[in-house]
C-alpha cells in the first residue's frame, strides 16, 4: 500500500511539474506572436521530452539523490512515508499554483514540503540550510535576471541601430572592373582589364540603387524567429534533462522498476501535465508580465539560457522559473510595459510556496503515519 502511494504521489508531482514548468521556455514565442499556443506547446513538449529521454543515457551522472538539502535527518530521508508526504505536499502546492496561473519553482515546493514534514516528525529544522536552498535563490535569481535581460536587450538594440538593420537585408554580389595584368605585344604596350566579384551586406533599397550583379535577400525576421525557436527549445531541453532525474530520484526507495523505467514514467507524466494543464501559466508568462516583440522574446530567452548555464557551471543556487520570469520583467522595465501588479502577485506566490508546501506535506505525513 505504501509503495503504491509513493508511486502515485511522485507521478502526481511529475504531472504538476509539467503543467507548471513545461511552457516557461516557450512563453516568449507565444507572447511575441512568433507562433500559436498550440505550436509553442508542441515544441515545448517535444524538446522537454527529448531532454527527459536523454536522461536515460546519463542516468548515473545526472541522478540527483533526494538528500533533503541538509534539512532532515538521514533516517527520515530513507523513510517511504516521509518521501511520500514530501512528494504529495510539493505536488499539491505546484498544481494549486498552476490552477491559479502562477509560475513557481518545483524545487522550492520540495524544500517547503521537506521542511513541513521534518518539523512534524522531529520538531526541528536546520534554518541555515533553508536559507541557502530557498531564500538565496529567491532573492538572487530574479534580480540578476532582470539586470542581465536589460543589458542583453539594450545591447542588441544598439547593435541594430548602429548597423541600420531592418527586417530585410540583402547580400549584393557585384562585378567591378579591375586591372588584372599588363603585358607587351609587338605593336604596342597593352593593359588588360578584367572583372572581380565583391560581396556586401546592406538594406534592400541600397542594394537596388547600386545593383550590378545578383542580390540574395536575407529575411532578418526569419533569422530572429529561428534563433528564438532554437533558444526556447534549448531551455526546455535543459529543464527536462535536469528535472526528470531529480523527480525520479524520489522513487529510489520503490522496488519493481529499474532506474531507466522510472525516468521514462516521470518523463511521460511531465509531458502529460504540460499538454493537459499548462494554459493558465502560459497566459501569465506570455501576456500578463509584459508585452513583448519577437526580438524582445529572443533577448529574454538568451538571458534565461545564459544564466542557467552559468549557474549550473559554478553551482550557484538559482531557479529557472525565477530567471525566466525575471528576464521577461526586465524586458518590460526597459520598454516601460511591465505589469507591476502581476509581478507583485507572482512574487507573493513565490513567498507562499514554502509555507503552503510545508502545511500540505505535514498534513500528508500526519495522515500517513496515522494510517501506519
Amino acid at each position: 500500500m505504501t509503495i503504491a502511494l509513493l508511486f502515485v504521489t511522485v507521478c502526481f508531482l511529475a504531472y504538476s511539474n509539467g503543467a507548471n514548468d513545461n511552457f516557461k521556455g516557450v512563453a516568449s514565442l507565444f507572447g511575441s506572436g512568433t507562433t500559436s499556443y498550440r505550436a509553442a506547446l508542441t515544441w515545448a513538449t517535444i524538446t522537454t521530452l527529448t531532454g527527459s529521454i536523454c536522461a536515460l543515457f546519463l542516468a548515473q551522472t545526472l541522478l540527483i539523490k533526494f538528500s533533503g538539502k541538509g534539512l532532515a535527518p538521514d533516517e527520515l530521508i530513507h523513510s517511504i512515508p516521509f518521501i511520500t508526504a514530501v512528494a504529495a505536499g510539493a505536488g499539491m502546492t505546484v498544481i494549486l499554483a498552476t490552477r491559479l496561473g502562477f509560475p513557481i519553482s518545483t524545487t522550492h515546493a520540495l524544500v517547503g514540503a521537506l521542511t513541513g514534514s521534518s518539523l512534524l516528525a522531529t520538531g526541528a529544522v536546520k534554518f541555515s540550510a533553508l536559507g541557502t536552498s530557498f531564500v538565496l535563490p529567491l532573492l538572487l535569481s530574479p534580480l540578476v535576471a532582470v539586470l542581465v535581460a536589460i543589458a542583453v536587450y539594450t545591447g542588441l538594440q544598439q547593435i541594430r541601430k548602429r548597423k541600420a538593420i531592418s527586417d530585410l537585408l540583402c547580400l549584393c554580389v557585384e562585378k567591378q572592373p579591375t586591372i588584372t595584368a599588363a603585358y607587351f605585344t609587338d605593336a604596342a604596350d597593352t593593359l588588360a582589364f578584367g572583372q572581380s566579384n565583391t560581396l556586401s551586406f546592406d538594406n534592400q533599397s541600397a542594394c537596388d540603387k547600386r545593383y550590378a550583379g545578383v542580390i540574395f535577400g536575407i529575411d532578418v525576421q526569419r533569422v530572429v524567429d529561428a534563433l528564438h525557436f532554437f533558444s526556447a527549445g534549448a531551455v526546455c531541453f535543459a529543464r527536462g534533462l535536469n528535472d526528470t532525474p531529480k523527480i525520479a530520484a524520489l522513487l529510489l526507495l520503490a522496488p519493481g522498476l529499474i532506474l531507466q523505467e522510472k525516468i521514462v514514467l516521470i518523463a511521460l507524466m511531465m509531458a502529460a501535465g504540460g499538454l493537459l494543464n499548462a494554459r493558465r501559466v502560459a497566459e501569465t508568462m506570455s501576456h500578463k508580465i509584459t508585452a513583448i516583440s519577437h526580438g524582445q522574446g529572443l533577448s529574454a530567452n538568451i538571458t534565461t539560457a545564459m544564466l542557467v548555464i552559468v549557474a549550473s557551471k559554478f553551482g550557484l543556487p538559482v531557479s529557472t522559473t525565477h530567471v525566466s520570469v525575471g528576464a521577461l520583467f526586465g524586458i518590460g522595465l526597459t520598454t516601460k510595459q511591465a505589469n507591476y501588479r502581476m509581478m507583485a502577485s507572482i512574487l507573493l506566490s513565490w513567498l507562499l510556496t514554502l509555507p503552503c508546501a510545508a502545511l500540505c506535506s505535514a498534513g500528508a505525513y500526519a495522515a500517513l503515519t496515522g494510517l501506519g
